[in-house]
């Protein structure tokens, strides 16, 4: 998910998002472990989204607005 769509959430939304990328990761590593993992560029991607909902999250904690 790129940050102008998480930027077009509520941030209830977001923070769903963000568990759903949790419980995602979680699947990924338990696949890496047990050697069922199709594509180790996933648990990247997922990372990033979690952290691309938590920064629109501090964002708007602080109030700082993005051009």
């Amino acid at each position: 998910m790129k940050t102008n769509e998480f930027r077009d959430l509520t941030n209830d939304e977001v923070l769903k998002e963000i568990d759903d990328f949790k419980t995602e990761l979680f699947n990924l590593r338990f696949q890496l472990a047990t050697g069922q993992l199709d594509n180790p560029m996933r648990i990247r991607e997922v990372r990033k989204g979690i952290a691309r909902g938590k920064t629109i999250l501090r964002e708007r904690e602080l109030k700082i607005e993005r051009v």
